[in-house]
This record gives structure tokens, sequence and C-alpha cells, in this order.
């Protein structure tokens, strides 16, 4: 599917609410929701929650909240209605039963009443001997009366589909090219369950052609069920849509990406710090590249330029430093006020750091951000970088003392000295600004003979406790005269033992 094609397409993301919502569903519903916009088309969300034994309460709401995170807006769903409804299997259970004795009447199923019991020791033996480990369609052969009297006699049964037993099934698969599979090697999948739910086969494919879907956009772990996917479709009469099949992420090591290696609930990211933008942009890049090889790009520079064409069938890497240095990326990009804001908003700006600098009349809050911004990888780092603005945080008192490579440069004596110097020439600095405090600093480590950088060193411990920091002048000029001269002393004190 290209993005010049003009004719409007309709596409969905179906998943399952068996828990956190998973990053490698975003990155399917991105792809999704691109050619959908890319053609003036529609982007569906259908909750498919027809296994209850899995499902979770809550899982629905939380995709939904990850996908408006993300701005992966949706035509119709479950939230928002639409015209083929109801968007939950849970709702549509006699369209599907509907279905099923269609195809039983016409004799492409069959119900199947075997035990639970028995068809694991089918597999078993099957494994054993080496053989393909499908159902050996013992009721396939069942006559019409011994069913019925089986169902009279409250037997359960599930339904299966009748696979030709000769042949093949081929599709054409829009990112890997033809494929052909050998139907004696395809299972005669249950249909519809003995509790009356369908399986996500049967209701995947009655969906996907109720709602009038055009393009199945889904990770490649279910190539190996669109064969019966297909056969379905020829069963129940219907034109199949068209089936793309993206790479599944992978771990560093190649292995299917999974909670015990990087955390996959897109909601951890939120909550960790990363911009929506850059979680698109990251996702942006898995198995697809921009036609001009740049990685930093926005939402709506992937939809203009996304192109299926462009989509490798490797499994892309899920490489979490790139994922950080992106999200600095997006972090730098922001307006201040904008950053501002959404450290204010998603909860990462402490509560002393507000009441101190962000009130009215204190344009210090923003200030702070200025000089956060280029060091920021995650929003989260934000309150632990700044600790030092609200409180005097412990260090080792050797701290004071400048040394390379874990060598002093200088005595603690002539630390001392140089902290008294400090502090008097500071106390009588004329302008409490960032450049001025600055060249006064330079010009009293000329007179020391020490290194400007030595100097700074120590100043930097004795006024932040850390010797890693804000640019230091534009961090005293925040923290005021008074508040800086203060640490300054209580650093003297801690000098002189």
């Amino acid at each position: 599917m290209a993005p010049e094609d003009p004719k409007p397409v309709r596409t969905r993301i179906a998943p399952s609410p068996t828990g956190e919502p998973h990053i490698g569903n975003m990155y399917v519903a991105l792809v999704n929701w691109a050619l959908a916009r890319q053609t003036g088309g529609q982007f569906l969300v259908r909750i498919e929650d027809t296994d209850r034994s899995r499902f979770v309460e809550g899982a629905e709401q939380m995709f939904l909240d990850a996908l408006a995170w993300l701005g992966l807006d949706h035509d119709e769903g479950p939230d928002v209605g639409g015209p083929v409804g109801p968007y939950r299997q849970s709702e549509r259970l006699e369209i599907y039963r509907r279905e099923v004795a269609r195809i039983l009447s016409t004799g492409h199923a069959y119900r199947c009443f075997c035990s639970p019991e028995r068809l694991a020791q089918v597999r078993k033996e099957r494994q054993k001997a080496g053989s393909e480990t499908g159902y050996d369609r013992l009721c396939r052969g069942l006559a019409p009366g011994e069913v019925e009297r089986k169902l009279a006699a409250g037997e359960k049964a599930t339904v299966r589909l009748a696979v030709p037993l000769e042949g093949e099934t081929r599709f054409e698969d829009g990112v890997r090219g033809p494929i052909t599979v050998r139907n004696e090697t395809i299972d005669d999948q249950v249909l519809l369950k003995s509790d009356g739910y369908p399986t996500y086969h049967l209701a995947s494919v009655v969906d996907d052609h109720a709602m009038r879907i055009t393009h199945v956009v889904r990770a490649e772990e279910w190539i190996i069920s669109t064969p019966k996917h297909i056969l379905l479709y020829e069963a129940l009469g219907w034109q199949p849509p068209q089936f793309f099949h993206l790479p599944l992420i992978r771990n560093p090591d190649r292995s299917k990406l999974s909670k015990r290696k990087n955390p996959t609930n897109v909601l951890w990211y939120r909550e960790q710090g990363y911009l929506p933008e850059a979680v698109t942009n990251f996702l942006g890049l898995l198995g697809h590249s921009m036609p001009d090889g740049r990685e930093v790009f926005s939402r709506e520079e992937f939809l203009k330029d996304f192109s299926l064409a462009r989509v490798g069938t490797t499994g892309p890497v899920f490489d979490m430093e790139k994922f950080e240095w992106l999200n600095g990326e997006w972090i730098r990009r922001l307006p201040r006020e904008d950053l501002a804001a959404r450290l204010k908003a998603e909860g990462f700006v402490p509560k002393a750091i507000l009441e101190k600098f962000a009130g009215p009349g204190a344009p210090g809050f923003l200030a702070i951000v200025r000089l956060m911004q280029e060091r920021l990888k995650k929003l989260s780092e934000f309150a632990d970088a700044t600790a030092f603005f609200v409180e005097r945080l412990p260090y080792n008192p050797q701290d004071l003392i400048p040394e390379k490579k874990g060598k002093p440069l200088h005595t603690a004596a002539e630390t001392l000295a140089a902290l008294e110097r400090l502090r008097d020439a500071l106390a009588a600095a004329p302008a409490w600004e960032a450049k001025a405090l600055e060249e006064l600093v330079r010009a009293l480590a000329g007179d020391l003979g020490w290194k400007p950088a030595d100097l700074f060193m120590s100043l930097r411990v004795a006024v932040t406790c850390r010797k890693v920091s804000t640019p230091l002048f534009e961090t005293m000029e925040i923290l005021g005269k008074d508040e800086s001269l203060a640490r300054l002393d209580g650093a003297i004190a801690v000098a002189r033992g």
C-alpha cells in the first residue's frame, strides 16, 4: 500500500484487554493509523475480549489512554461509537453464532465433542511420532444423527473449520510477498468454543468483514494463522482484505521483546518522563526508514513519508539507549514554556521547587527549566537534578578540594583559604548576575594562583553540594546572594572541621 494510493482504506487495531498496553501494539497502531490517515480513510479500535479467563479490568481504558497520549486518534471504537458497532467482541456473540450456524449448514464446519484430555493425549502422541500436532479430525466424520444425539444428551462441543484435505492456500503479504501453505498442514481450528464464545480466528474474520476493514496490518506472529483466515473467508463466501505482517520487535539478543528484558508497558514510559513525540518517533524507526534517512521526525512527518515499501522483514531491535537519546532530542526541541508546563502537569516538579520558584512574581522556575533543558534525557530526572535548589544536601568534605584523576591539586589549608577569599569577594560583589560573578571568580583564581576550573569546582560543591550540576554561575544567580553566601559559609565551616 503506497501513501499516494488515492483509495481510502479502513484499518484497525484490535487489542485484547488482558494486561498493560504493550508498546508492540502501539507500533502496529501507528502503522495502521498512518495508512488510514494518508488516504483519508478510517482507523478503528476493536476490543477483542472473548478470552474471559484472561480478562483484566481496566485494561481497555489503559489502551485507549495510551493511544490518546500518543495522539493516535481513531474514528470508530468502543469509546466513540460508529456505524458498525458494537466494537467489543463480547457484545457481538450473536453475530458469531449466526455465521457459525451458516457454515455448519454448508458443511464447511463441524462439531467436535473431544474432551481437553483427549486432545492433550492426541497432541502428545503426535509429538512423539514426529507428525503434525494438530487435531486428528476424529469428529469430522460423525453422522448427523450421532451429532444430534450427543447434543441432545448435553455433551459439550466446539465447532471446527473443515479445512480442505488437499491443495494449497495462497495469499499475498504486502510486506513479504506471496505465501503458499499446503492445506494438509493446516489444523481444523476451533471457531466456536464450548462456552459459546468465538476464538480469535472466527471473531477476527467476521468482524473485519462486518467492519469493512480493507487492510489488516498486524505482527508477523499472525502469519501462521492467515491461511486459516483465508479458508474461513472462502467458507463464508467473503472477499479477504489485504494482509500485511510487520516484523516483531526484538531485544538486543534478538529474542522477542518481553518485559523480562525491556519495559513493554507504554504508560511506563509516560511515568518515566518520555515524551509522546519521542515514543512515536522511536516506534516509527522500528523496521521502517524515512526516505532521507533522518532519525528525528514528528508524527506528522512520519505520516507524510511513511510507506510500507520501506518496512523491512528483519525484526527491529529495541534499543533503549537510542530511545533515551531521542527523548532528550525532543525535550530540547520543546519551547521552554511548554517543557515547564509538561514537567508540572506530569508531576515531575517537587512541591518545594514550585513553592519557592514557580509562584506569582517568582520567574526562577523557567530559569531552572532553561538550565535543565540541555541536560535532561527524561522528565523524571528533573526532581533529583534540581533538589539542591531547595535543600542543602550532604556531601563529602573532601569534594571541596579540587582533584584530577583522584589526586588533590591543592591542600586542605589552601582550599579553606581560597573559600574564605571567595566568600569575601562574593559578599562585596556589586551585581549578582551570572556573567559578573564568573568574571569576579576568574579574577580571584588568578590572584590565588589557581586554575579557574579548580576554583569553580570548589565553589560548585560548596553552593550546589554536588560535583556535577547546572551551570554554576547561572545557578548562583537563581539561588540568590543570601542563599549562595550561606552555603559558602557552611562549606567553610565544614573545611575548618
